[in-house]
């Protein structure tokens, strides 16, 4: 397909796999997706700098797998959106559903809504910022990256955490096995006004708490033998 700077997909009349093969064809310009009506996978695989906005509420995996592309989701998603994404970004304008963002490498996801639970679980390096709330289990087996909560979170947060660094504004539930709570030094303070302005929002970083990993279950204890 030739590149266009402006094209429109109809998922109404175009198969998922007509529209998701005609955006893997494109190398540039900015796409819209209409009438998603919660299909899964859309715009999954994306490996050009392309601009496209999901013009409604979409199913699983929406955008996953992506790189370089970025894709706006005009809705809310359902399981795994953004999930192993490496590069670009991935923007919700509404909720997401469990698993945002899992085993994502790099690239920013944010979700303007709440996330439910699991969201970042395994990240491997992206930057997610949610505006709202996340649920359970969230950051769970977090490896690397940020995750970036401007509501609460759920209980068990940050459970067997790595090395990620997660800044949460509201109330945490409880924290899960070996996430602790930080210092927050200039430098996170740093990172964290650099994130949120990137993401689109203008909170102060110290309102924000710090939690990572307190590095107890690096080395095996016979105390936890079962």
């Amino acid at each position: 397909m030739d590149t266009m700077s402006s094209t429109q997909l109809d998922l109404g009349t175009l198969s998922l796999r007509e529209v998701n093969r005609a955006l893997h064809e494109m190398t540039a310009g900015e796409v819209a997706v209409t009438n998603p009506r919660g299909a899964h996978s859309v715009a999954a695989g994306l490996t050009t700098p392309l601009q496209v906005t999901i013009a409604g509420h979409c199913g699983y995996y929406a955008a996953g797998m992506n790189q370089l592309a970025d894709v706006v989701v005009d809705g809310t998603a359902g399981v795994g959106v953004g999930e192993n994404m490496m590069s670009g970004s991935v923007r919700v304008r509404g909720n997401a559903s469990q698993s945002a963002g899992a085993t994502a490498h790099g690239g920013l996801l944010v979700v303007e809504g709440d996330a439910a639970a699991r969201c970042g679980i395994s990240m491997k390096g992206v930057d997610i910022v949610v505006g709202g709330s996340v649920g359970h289990m969230s950051a769970f087996m977090a490896q690397a990256g940020r995750l970036v909560v401007r509501g609460d979170a759920g209980e068990a947060l940050g459970d067997s955490i790595y090395e990620a660094r997660l800044y949460v504004r509201g109330r945490v539930a409880s924290l899960g096995a070996d996430c602790v709570e930080k210092e927050m030094r200039p430098e996170h303070l740093a990172e964290l006004g650099d994130l949120l302005a990137r993401a689109g929002y203008d909170d102060d970083p110290a309102s924000y708490t710090r939690y990572g990993s307190a590095r107890g279950l690096y080395h095996f204890h016979s105390d936890n033998a079962y």
